[in-house]
């Protein structure tokens, strides 16, 4: 399968590091112009330039810094980026606390980011979709919107409602050869990750060390047995974002490794 891009615009939210930037890395990759977001001007200017020494260049690449966690945050990346073809709502943020310490403002914060960002991109970008009949909008969720974690039940609510809100959106363009759907990946290999995982299993081994921990103690029942690698993901958006996926929608499509016990 040929997977071409050429003459799409992307705009990959979230994309100044890890599983954001190597979707953005991956649409670029298939063709397409690719506007890069991330909250500061350092994070996309960084990303931009490691995404087009990759990929052999940097045409059809531009970044935008916007703090997508706010109204005026998005509105300023709809200003600078107000058509694209094909929106990857990814950006997210998390942090480990129990549950009965997470104050109110922790909760706003997560659900600002994580669900409303994409909500306002989707708000913008979708009936724009609709009115040229073509478009992909993709939502970043979470095996922790399933599988709800102890430690971070902020999280796991902030990624069961990016679900909903993606379906949700899906149900209100049918028939219009725009499609929206959801990724779900399980733990994958990120510096931010990294961070994570040191913290919950301790520090003084390599990283294969505490990735292998982890699953052990946290993520049991996984089948891939490793942590997935953020390009691994990518491969499933730009396919998500292509042509040949016009039969896809309304669907969350696990890349979890097996984490998740479903068939469904």
């Amino acid at each position: 399968m040929i997977i071409d891009l050429s003459g799409r615009t992307a705009l990959v939210t979230g994309s100044g590091a890890g599983i954001g930037r190597a979707i953005a890395a991956g649409l670029h990759g298939a063709g397409a112009h690719v506007v890069v977001n991330d909250l500061t001007p350092e994070g996309v200017e960084a990303s931009v330039e490691r995404i087009a020494a990759g990929n052999g260049g940097g045409e059809r690449l531009r970044g935008v810094a916007a703090d997508l966690g706010t109204a005026d945050g998005c509105a300023a990346l709809v200003a600078a980026a107000p058509d694209v073809d094909v929106l990857v709502n990814n950006v997210g943020i998390a942090w480990p606390r129990p549950v009965f310490e997470l104050a109110d403002e922790d909760w706003q914060r997560l659900f600002d980011v994580n669900v409303m960002g994409g909500v306002r991109m989707a708000r913008h970008h979708i009936p724009r979709m609709v009115e040229r009949g073509w478009g992909r909008a993709i939502f970043i969720s979470s095996e922790c919107g399933l599988h709800i974690p102890r430690e971070m039940v902020h999280y796991g609510m902030s990624k069961a409602a990016v679900l909903a809100v993606a379906r949700g959106f899906a149900e209100s363009v049918p028939g219009t050869g725009v499609t929206v759907n959801s990724v779900v990946p399980g733990p994958t290999r990120t510096d931010g990750s990294e961070a994570f995982m040191r913290g919950m299993v301790g520090d003084g081994m390599t990283l294969d060390e505490v990735e292998a921990r982890y699953l052990e103690t946290d993520r049991p029942s996984s089948l891939l047995g490793r942590f997935t690698k953020p390009e691994e993901i990518a491969s499933l958006v730009v396919y998500l974002a292509s042509e040949q996926a016009s039969a896809t929608t309304g669907s969350a499509l696990r890349a979890d490794g097996g984490v998740v016990r479903s068939i469904g």
